[in-house]
């Protein structure tokens, strides 16, 4: 039998199996479904250094110490049934109530960026919700990505829940099968429009080349700091994560110096630069993934360039059309683009940021230039001085997900986002 073959048939048994146990979960109370939830949350907070040594060994990259702080902010801070809702309208003709009902059993691929946390994230979510995940990991993460649903698994057991309530197929079986209710895709832009056009329902969170802008007002060294701990946070692998810099021209050469002085960041030579794109990118104009997630003193390494430790960040400055500005690099390279005012500066932002309607950062003290910023870049996620990792929800207010759902709208997912809504009416 060949392989093929062999894992269309374990991936229709896992699909018969998620349907199956999806008829218990869905008649879980919300305690009951709570009960795993905890015990999900408490397992993955005990496994998180072991998850992440796991991704870091798997995938090649990002750091152990920041892949420890993500999975153990998809623990405590995923939402689990308090997000799920009732409304209701009562009066002379009646009661109406609107119910979260479940999808039934949701179909999510996950990335290698972020393997253990999307698995943790997403089953809270989607188990609150009622519903079962059969998931389809990243090839390049999917020991560490089975270990995570393995935990899952044995949290629900333990907690006196079904043995398996998440569950894995292969992602073309996932993709037409029918009784896979919704599809969450999580990753590349290529990932996410494979899976809208699977003719599903579909969530996709896709990509985006997120822009930090600061103006003259912003406290400079403090914008510095933030940007390069957001910069350079897990390698730069989030999708949040500072892409490019753009500096209006009155406080540009300060924030460079203390970036480079204070936060520890390379000054790359136009030598170095030339030597640098040959290396970020393949001849096919493809990221060299033996680049991505890698921190910034391998990559000079590689280049034959020994700075020394304690440097966290590469950085330039060149046109908003170099490409090490224009993309996503998913490296701690930050170049800066050098604009005469606000106007300008907010214009580049828009164009780097092509319309992905993902997320984008801005340093200023002037909150009517916020406003502004904000409403000309649309985003999904607007993050006004601080650093981007906390949109995730990490130093921050608000609920930690891993699945940001800018380019179908539904945001920043949680177990609300697995549901669909359900009309009751009593005369």
């Amino acid at each position: 039998m060949n392989e093929k073959l062999v894992s269309r048939i374990t991936s229709e048994v896992s699909i018969a199996l998620a349907k199956e146990t999806q008829r218990q979960v869905r008649k879980m109370s919300f305690a009951q479904r709570e009960k795993i939830i905890a015990n999900i949350r408490a397992m993955a907070i005990e496994s998180a250094e072991t998850f992440a040594q796991m991704a870091v060994e798997e995938t090649g990259m990002g750091n152990v110490r920041d892949k420890i702080a993500k999975n153990r902010l998809a623990a405590e801070k995923t939402p689990g049934t308090e997000d799920i809702s009732t409304t209701a309208w009562s009066g002379d003709l009646g009661l109406t109530l609107t119910e979260m009902a479940p999808y039934g059993i949701i179909g999510a691929i996950t990335p290698s960026t972020n393997p253990s946390e999307t698995v943790i994230c997403n089953t809270i979510g989607m188990l609150a919700g009622g519903n079962t995940v059969v998931f389809s990991p990243h090839p390049n993460a999917m020991r560490v990505s089975q270990a995570a649903i393995n935990l899952v698994n044995r949290a629900s057991e333990a907690a006196g829940g079904p043995a398996k309530i998440a569950f894995t197929a292969a992602n073309d079986v996932l993709l037409a099968h029918k009784d896979i209710e919704l599809i969450v895709a999580t990753g590349s832009p290529k990932l996410v429009d494979v899976a809208l056009r699977s003719g599903k329902r579909a969530i996709g969170a896709g990509g985006g080349n997120p822009p930090v802008l600061v103006d003259e007002t912003a406290d400079i060294k403090k914008a510095a700091k933030d940007i390069i701990d957001g910069c350079t946070f897990d390698n730069n692998l989030p999708c949040i994560a500072e892409k490019a810099l753009i500096a209006v021209s009155p406080i540009a050469d300060e924030l460079m110096r203390s970036m480079i002085h204070d936060q520890g960041c390379y000054p790359a030579t136009r030598e170095d630069l030339a030597k640098l794109e040959k290396l970020v990118f393949t001849e096919k104009g493809t990221l060299n993934r033996a680049c991505v997630g890698k921190d910034a003193n391998t990559i000079l390494n590689m280049l034959g360039i020994r700075p020394g430790k304690g440097v966290r960040c590469i950085t330039f400055e060149a046109p908003r059309e170099h490409p090490m500005v224009a993309h996503e690099l998913m490296m701690p390279i930050l170049g800066m683009v050098r604009e005469p005012d606000f106007e300008a500066a907010v214009g580049t932002a828009l164009w780097l940021e092509d319309w992905n309607r993902h997320s984008a950062m801005i340093h200023s003290r002037q909150i009517e230039r916020v406003i502004r910023y904000e409403k000309a870049m649309d985003t999904t996620i607007l993050v006004k001085n601080a650093p981007s990792y906390t949109a995730l929800g990490f130093g921050s207010e608000g609920f930690c997900t891993f699945t940001i759902a800018s380019r179908t709208g539904e945001g920043l997912t949680s177990a609300s986002t697995f549901t669909r809504k359900r009309r009751k009416i009593s005369q």
